[in-house]
């Protein structure tokens, strides 16, 4: 491809041959550049505005016909569409004729997210705007979250009539597991309501830590929460445990919590300290905002660039009399 031929430069030369001046941008810088080296342009009185130089017209547009074929009808549509000369009005051009080919397509009753933004937006990862919404408005759009669970006693799950118990789920796969679009179905959970909910952060932890039976462990790994959101949206007067690393992230994510569910319960038993010689890791802490709850040895760790790993401390037998004790 010429160096006309991508398209910022390329709508650099439109704007200059069909308004006669080119404002200076960031993603033209290159051309504003080329244009004077060339010629073809001069500062105008205003400042970061080149204006053409009628000798050069012909060049401009020889070079613009070369480069870009189609770059009249493109500024056709464009002025149509009062959109300007500039690449983002070409974006929006194209945002144009993306959500009218959408809005003839026939889509499913439900969609993940990213399959519908690669249908009606840019690409996959695309944000969806107003515009994009409207052709969605009768499609399901959905984040296909999972929550994997360690079922409490006398868990179950309900659906359609049928009820199944938790623990003979887990049995056959495993673990529980629950999507995003089976909640949307309606599936609930049922059965004996869990004496609490202990989130986990890491998998390990998750697998591995010891609780008692009749409290339900969730893997909550990050700020995607949504779908741990709609599943325990039945159980708001159980109480909430969160446990997950002592680091930034970790303590992000129990603000996030927070957000959600105020009263979440932070569990820092007393005993990690133990571990902070031994199995600390030496990394800096940002400037942050800390729970109010946090314990004074949790924020003396930032003075030290100490970071704690939660794995270290689920084999310890104080853990299980440190749970308990929270949950009272």
């Amino acid at each position: 491809m010429t160096f006309w031929g991508t398209r910022p430069h390329a709508l650099a030369l439109v704007e200059l041959l069909l308004t006669g001046e080119v404002r200076r941008r960031r993603n033209q810088e290159s051309a504003w550049s080329t244009l004077l080296d060339l010629g073809w342009a001069r500062r105008s009185r205003r400042s970061g505005v080149l204006e053409l130089d009628n000798v050069a017209r012909d060049s401009v547009e020889a070079t613009l016909s070369a480069a870009w074929p189609e770059w009249s009808d493109f500024a056709e549509r464009l002025r149509e569409l009062e959109l300007p000369y500039t690449p983002n009005g070409l974006r929006e051009l194209e945002r144009h004729d993306r959500i009218e080919a959408a809005s003839m397509l026939e889509l499913p009753s439900r969609l993940n997210r990213r399959t519908a933004a690669a249908a009606v937006a840019e690409h996959s990862k695309a944000r969806l705007g107003p515009f994009e919404q409207l052709v969605l408005e009768d499609v399901d759009v959905t984040y296909d979250g999972l929550v994997r669970m360690r079922a409490s006693r006398g868990l179950a799950v309900k659906r359609d009539g049928l009820v199944t118990a938790a623990r003979g789920l887990t049995q056959l796969l495993g673990e529980l597991v629950v999507s995003d679009r089976a909640l949307r179905d309606g599936t609930q959970l049922a059965g004996d309501i869990p004496r609490a909910v202990l989130t986990i952060e890491n998998l390990g932890a998750y697998l591995d830590c010891p609780a008692p039976e009749d409290v339900l462990v969730v893997h909550v790994p990050g700020w995607n929460t949504r779908t741990t959101k709609d599943l325990l949206e039945g159980m708001a007067d159980v109480p909430l445990i969160h446990f997950g690393d002592l680091d930034p992230n970790g303590i992000a994510i129990v603000s996030h919590l927070r957000r959600w569910r105020p009263e979440v319960r932070w569990f820092v038993p007393e005993f990690w300290e133990d571990y902070s010689d031994e199995k600390g890791l030496m990394r800096q802490w940002p400037v942050m905002e800390w729970p109010p709850d946090t314990p004074p040895w949790v924020r003396d760790l930032s003075q030290r660039d100490m970071w704690l790993e939660q794995e270290a401390i689920v084999m310890d037998e104080r853990f299980l009399w440190a749970l308990e004790d929270s949950l009272k």
